[in-house]
């Protein structure tokens, strides 16, 4: 086989592979071999566009909710003593003494 005719050879492999690959989505989306008319289950909506605003409004409601919880123990934290802002060398033991004496880190250090 020569230099010429495996490049055409690959070439048309390759054109194959593209045109299946192209063609091949569409026969996927049929829904039971069917066309899809105005009757068929493609053409009606689904019930999970309504849920998702909820959860996305649910999402929101938990984001606001966790980061004022995160908000109210950081103020607690330095109302005992923690300086977030203080470039300090004992960082750990700093937080951790202010957690003590805020009663926060109990549970979490379990």
């Amino acid at each position: 086989m020569t230099s010429s005719s495996a490049k055409k050879l690959a070439v048309l492999l390759a054109s194959v592979v593209l045109s299946v690959a192209s063609v091949a989505p569409a026969f996927a989306q049929g829904g039971g071999g069917g066309a899809a008319g105005p009757n068929s289950d493609a053409a009606k909506p689904t019930a999970a566009s309504k849920p998702a605003a909820t959860t996305k409004a649910e999402r929101k409601a938990a984001r606001k909710e966790a980061r004022a919880k995160k908000n109210a123990e950081l103020k607690e934290l330095e109302a005992h003593g923690y300086q977030p802002s203080r470039n300090d060398p004992n960082y750990p033991t700093d937080i951790q003494n202010a957690q003590k004496k805020a009663g926060i880190g109990a549970a979490a250090s379990q």
